[in-house]
């Protein structure tokens, strides 16, 4: 699991590059505006009615098609992904039909802020935007089949043509012709469609008409995907809370926040998701075995891994938050006040980093044994926290108190979903992964210090930008010398996997 995660961690980088480079390119354009807000909300509409559906789908569809293919052979998982496929596509059906008469109403409670040409023009983004659902359905679905298939390639690769297609219609629609940011998003979701069916189609599935609602399978893959889809829906409510409060703070606040949040996702993308997409189909395989030691072992491994790269990426951004969103987004449009909201934004977004990873590594550990209840109870706990926090610490903090306010909440939930997996399945290495951390802290408490050093001394003779650089590189080479010589033992593996990998290219 190590070897493959690191494989896509690397994929994954180029493509969250990429996907940076899309954020730079709107930010440039459109700075923190009411443009670039209308944009980001009609994303955000169509995530929220759809995109908890479509990772509820993932989610409960990996384990029930790999059952399936187990116990009764190819054919018989190409017509229940059929059969399921075929049902999504007519419930989304119903939601676009829902969206498309409501559309003024719905994009209203996700921005009270909003009035005027923003509305409007927000709620023609939105519109456009509802259309891609049937591709997101179609994209969840066949990148589980790729999982199960051990192609993890692709379904990470397909970030490469989106980002490059949406940076094309920012740029072409900064003419006047806004429109073209909505169309542009959309086809970018289709050519990922595309190219994600073409290695599904290697793989022999053979796609149906094939339509049976009363298809058991079918119906314990929904029964199952609920509890995900609801509690993925708190995330998504958080979001939607989250954005209608920053709509009424300050004129380009939903920007200003979303753009934070866009560095904590790289985050995430680069390491989280790495390791999930590497881990989620092996436990789930354990989990069809009743093998719950191999279980432990995978989520311990999980969770030291990304302890290893997300902890000093949280100290390094409370750090440099204000420098590093000059660095990426402080030109064109982006003024002197987005940055200040911004790198705000981005300071207390850093408190949760911890937080956000193992809330989704655990949640996974659950949903592997097809426990999808006990992630929608805590996700809900979770989502109450947030709003309270939400109103009190906005009033104090502004921007930077909604983002902060996430953090507590997906540091609590982690807790709770913890001490409940371990009730669930007994210890799974708590004195390994305590001893870890312990060491991965320390190396990157002094990384920071050396880092913090490095630049202040730097930035009396250079700039800002090429002080901040040669600062997180000195940082960098430190924490990775003393963690390599404290032995920690997943670092060991993932050495020897980069010497492997070199050997293998050298050769």
């Amino acid at each position: 699991m190590k070897k493959t995660a690191l494989i896509i961690m690397i994929i994954t980088l180029f493509s969250k590059f990429f996907g940076f480079g899309r954020d730079i390119v709107l930010s440039y354009f459109f700075g923190a505006s009411s443009i670039s807000d209308a944009y980001l909300i009609s994303l955000t509409v169509p995530s929220v009615l759809f995109g908890l559906i479509g990772n509820g789908i993932v989610t409960a569809y990996i384990p029930t098609q790999s059952r399936i293919i187990e116990d009764s052979g190819e054919a018989a998982g190409s017509e229940f992904t059929s059969n399921f496929t075929n049902l999504i596509l007519i419930i989304i059906s119903i939601i676009l039909l829902f969206g498309l008469v409501f559309t003024e109403q719905i994009v209203k409670l996700f921005a009270l802020g909003f009035s005027g040409e923003v509305l409007e023009l927000t709620i023609k983004f939105t519109q456009i935007s509802f259309w891609g659902m049937y591709f997101t359905a179609l994209i969840s679905i066949f990148s589980g089949y790729l999982q199960i298939k051990n192609n993890y390639i692709i379904p990470t690769l397909i970030g490469f043509p989106f980002n490059i297609i949406i940076v094309i219609s920012i740029i072409i629609s900064s003419n006047g012709n806004y429109n073209i940011l909505a169309f542009g998003t959309l086809l970018a979701t289709a050519s990922q469609f595309f190219l994600i069916a073409l290695f599904v189609k290697k793989e022999k599935f053979n796609y149906s008409l094939y339509l049976n609602l009363r298809d058991d399978r079918v119906i314990k893959t929904l029964f199952i995907a609920l509890p995900v889809i609801i509690g993925t829906s708190v995330n998504q409510v958080n979001t939607l809370v989250d954005r209608t409060i920053a709509s009424s703070l300050a004129l380009g606040g939903i920007s200003a926040l979303n753009y934070a949040n866009r560095l904590n996702l790289f985050i995430q993308g680069l390491f989280v998701t790495s390791v999930i997409t590497a881990m989620y189909p092996m436990i789930s395989s354990y989990a069809s075995k009743q093998n719950y030691e191999g279980i432990k072992i995978a989520l311990r491994e999980s969770i030291i891994i990304i302890t290893i790269f997300v902890l000093p990426m949280s100290i390094g951004a409370m750090l440099f938050s204000n420098q590093v969103v000059s660095l990426l987004f402080g030109r064109g449009a982006f003024d002197d006040s987005a940055i200040k909201m911004t790198s705000s934004a981005l300071f207390f977004y850093s408190f949760g980093m911890l937080g956000f990873a193992y809330r989704e590594v655990l949640a996974r550990g659950y949903y592997s044994m097809q426990d999808t209840k006990t992630p929608m109870i805590n996700a809900s706990m979770g989502l109450i926290l947030n709003i309270i926090l939400n109103i009190v610490l906005s009033r104090i903090l502004g921007i930077g108190g909604l983002a902060l306010a996430t953090s507590i909440a997906a540091m609590c939930t982690s807790l709770l979903l913890f001490f409940s997996l371990r009730k669930k399945i007994g210890p799974f290495g708590i004195k390994q992964i305590s001893i870890s951390f312990i060491k991965i802290l320390f190396a990157s408490l002094i990384m920071g210090g050396l880092a913090k050093l490095s630049y202040n001394y730097l930035a009396t003779s250079l700039s800002q930008n090429l002080s901040l650089l040669l600062a997180i590189g000195t940082g960098a080479v430190s924490y990775f010398v003393i963690i390599f010589f404290m032995r920690i033992e997943d670092v060991d593996v993932i050495v020897n996997a980069i010497k492997m990998k070199f050997g293998k290219a050298v050769g």
